[in-house]
């Protein structure tokens, strides 16, 4: 998995618990914004529908409903930070020359 923050690459051999940690950014790992159910367009921002709301998305918390976000989700990186979003902006004027 990948820390939605940092974009720092996470191997995990194990459960996630609540207090485990990005090695890279020292943010939460079993957070709503590192789940494959978060969406923020879902009723709740979860695409599981038995899952009690959070209200920090950001934080550790103690859903039974947690599932790692596929690596495959990976970008170069990290959809919120700078250069993600300076991707982002580029991706938009590229003519297929490369």
């Amino acid at each position: 998995m990948y820390c939605w923050k940092c974009g720092e690459a996470i191997e995990v051999k194990e459960k996630i618990h609540r207090k485990d940690v990005c090695p890279k950014c020292d943010l939460d790992l079993r957070c709503c914004y590192n789940c494959n159910f978060y969406d923020k367009e879902a009723e709740h921002q979860c695409k599981e529908s038995q899952a009690e709301w959070v209200r920090y998305k950001e934080k550790g918390n103690f859903c039974d409903y947690f599932r790692p976000k596929p690596a495959f989700f990976k970008t170069q990186h990290a959809p919120n930070s700078k250069e993600g979003k300076k991707e982002k902006w580029d991706s938009l004027f590229k003519d297929g020359e490369e």
